[in-house]
């Protein structure tokens, strides 16, 4: 008996715009991207997920935010 899982994920932009606050790397500024990741198995969608991710526009470094 042999299991094959067939999957893949894609992701999507669905807008930018801009963001408070500079590169904590090279003092640039900073944008929001929204982005809609869609996980398929066999072809058929699963999962639809939306996030919200900060890019530097200078050095194209993806920033994460911690919070306390």
């Amino acid at each position: 008996m042999s299991l094959v899982f067939v999957g893949n994920s894609e992701e999507k932009e669905l807008g930018r715009q801009k963001a408070p606050g500079m590169c904590p790397y090279c003092e640039g500024k900073v944008t929001a991207m929204d982005v809609e990741s869609q996980f398929r198995c066999c072809f058929l969608p699963v999962c639809y997920k939306i996030k919200r991710k900060y890019v530097c526009t200078s050095c194209s470094k993806q920033l994460v935010l911690y919070s306390e």
